[in-house]
């Protein structure tokens, strides 16, 4: 556990020493969603490095792409009210916003933008049911070569959907289910390199796994990514990693 925390603070190190030298840098930190010491952990290592002097815009799974610009007249406008901030861009109650809360905090009191950077529910539906460019533009499609992705990136991502719902899903709508995944990290992605400046994203750990997350959609770029594992077991996946306590819980998955 001790060696884990430190290769995290190291790597975080290692991103503000590299931002004067490199065009952007991307540090992805994941979460367990329902996991609230790994969001108090997550909010505790980024604070440090941002009151050390390093200044990324917050790209964050919890907004939707498409609600940028009234993210973006929030921030300016809402002050210290993050409730103002989640209110004005349409923030789901899918999510427990006391969780993001201070992270919403942290960007205004340092004026770090903050990023809108998931597919919406109603894109990544039409990508389930017919596909990437039923949800997603030609433009996009073209620059990630979505017409022609490595039969391995979407066989991993149809076992992580098929693993994370139990096992229960009938198995003709796991490849549909994998691409819209691989739709939401494409945008993720996309929205990073549209910043054109260092960005941390706040994402899930399955967003966040070098191997078939957004890392491998940002391939040209400096990314570390930092898992936020309940299992050492996935230690694999990132860069980094750090291990929390599960919470007590029902099971997650039938017997």
């Amino acid at each position: 556990m001790q060696r884990l925390v430190m290769l995290l603070l190291a790597g975080l190190v290692s991103a503000c020493s590299s931002v004067s030298s490199a065009p952007s840098h991307f540090v992805l930190l994941g979460e367990v969603h329902d996991n609230a010491v790994g969001h108090a952990r997550r909010l505790a290592d980024l604070q440090t490095k941002v009151a050390a002097g390093w200044r990324p815009a917050i790209a964050m799974e919890q907004f939707d792409s498409e609600y940028q610009p009234q993210l973006s007249a929030a921030q300016q406008r809402c002050g210290v009210d993050v409730q103002c901030i989640i209110d004005a861009a349409s923030g789901s109650p899918r999510w427990n916003w006391s969780y993001y809360m201070p992270l919403l905090a942290l960007a205004q009191q340092y004026q770090l933008p903050l990023l809108a950077a998931n597919l919406s529910r109603t894109q990544a539906s039409k990508i389930v049911k017919n596909g990437f460019a039923a949800g997603l533009s030609p433009e996009i499609m073209a620059r990630y070569e979505l017409n022609a992705i490595p039969s391995a990136i979407l066989e991993l991502q149809i076992v992580a959907v098929r693993s994370g719902h139990c096992n229960q899903l009938p198995e003709n709508i796991l490849p549909g289910m994998a691409r819209a995944q691989i739709a939401r990290d494409v945008i993720m992605a996309e929205v990073m390199q549209q910043a054109r400046r260092d960005v941390v994203l706040i994402a899930g750990n399955g967003h966040v796994r070098r191997d078939i997350g957004v890392p491998y959609w940002l391939a040209a770029h400096q990314v570390l990514s930092t898992g936020y594992l309940e299992q050492a077991v996935e230690v694999a996946h990132f860069d980094y990693a750090v291990l929390i306590p599960s919470p007590s819980r029902a099971a997650v998955c039938p017997p």
